[in-house]
């Protein structure tokens, strides 16, 4: 008894045994006919969409980017009818309106800018009001040195007509350049000459000019460095995008500041040199 169940035993692992290598073999084939189904659907996807690109690449380039933002226009008969060509490629390859983001994968959508943030737009509001207040200032500034330069001008020409009237008149009393002379050496003639409207000697303001000028540069460069040193101090407490313009104007008003110092110091050491800030003495304590 105990000889034919090991018998049995023995026919049956046989017979499992057997069948298994046919299941493996049976499994293999539909999973190796599925992996090559798949590739060829795969090639064939790219084809198409290579082929809807073309397509595409023949119309206007809007309508690439219409069907990007609303794809359910590949359902649309009343939009495809505009487009035969893109109608009958649809119609022809209806896997386009399931898969619509792959087939459309080629469309560059047109640039769209980030949004900016608040503290963003406020530094740009505060800089174009900075620079229509300069621009308006220098205008200013520039009509009131116009007008200012205008009215020298002729209160300028009129105190040269009247001093000229003046000593031709002076000049029509006295025969002789002898009595012309003795009356300007009297203290009348020399408050005359004195009391001249156009002063006569500018030696003073000549010799000052280089001094006033040097001063001047000196006050203005050091005044824009600062300005640029506080710009550049700014821009590290602002947005990233507002911070580059600040910090370029920072900079260039700081190199503009140092310039200044620098052609009052070159000034001044020219001006030394060719003696022009040597002060003469005057007449009256030679």
């Amino acid at each position: 008894m105990r000889r034919i169940i090991l018998l049995v035993f023995l026919a049956l692992s046989t017979a499992a045994y057997a069948q298994k290598p046919a299941t493996a073999t049976a499994t293999a084939a539909p999973t190796e006919t599925t992996s090559t189904a798949t590739d060829t659907a795969t090639v064939n996807s790219h084809d198409t969409r290579n082929n809807f690109k073309q397509l595409l690449d023949g119309m206007p380039p809007q309508v690439g980017v219409i069907l990007k933002l609303d794809p359910t226009l590949f359902n649309n008969q009343q939009f495809l009818s505009t487009y035969p060509g893109l109608a009958d490629f649809v119609a022809k390859h209806p896997e386009v309106t399931h898969n619509p983001d792959f087939y459309l994968s080629s469309v560059n959508m047109p640039y769209e800018p980030e949004p900016r943030s608040a503290s963003h737009r406020m530094w740009q509001e505060t800089m174009e009001g900075i620079f229509i207040f300069a621009i308006f200032t220098t205008i200013v500034l520039v009509v009131i040195w116009l007008i200012k330069t205008v009215v020298e001008q002729r209160r300028w020409s009129r105190l040269s007509r009247v001093q000229t009237e003046v000593h031709g008149k002076l000049l029509d009393r006295f025969s002789t350049s002898e009595e012309l002379l003795r009356y300007i050496e009297t203290p009348a003639g020399k408050r005359f000459l004195e009391s001249a409207p156009i002063p006569v000697e500018s030696g003073s303001k000549q010799v000052s000019a280089p001094i006033g000028r040097i001063l001047w540069s000196i006050q203005t460069g050091l005044v824009v460095a600062a300005a640029g040193v506080g710009l550049q101090w700014v821009s590290r407490g602002v947005d990233k995008d507002a911070a580059q313009p600040l910090y370029a104007l920072g900079v260039v008003g700081l190199c503009v500041g140092v310039g200044f110092v620098i052609a009052a110091i070159v000034s001044f050491i020219l001006s030394r040199r060719l003696r022009l800030l040597d002060i003469p003495e005057s007449p009256s304590n030679v």
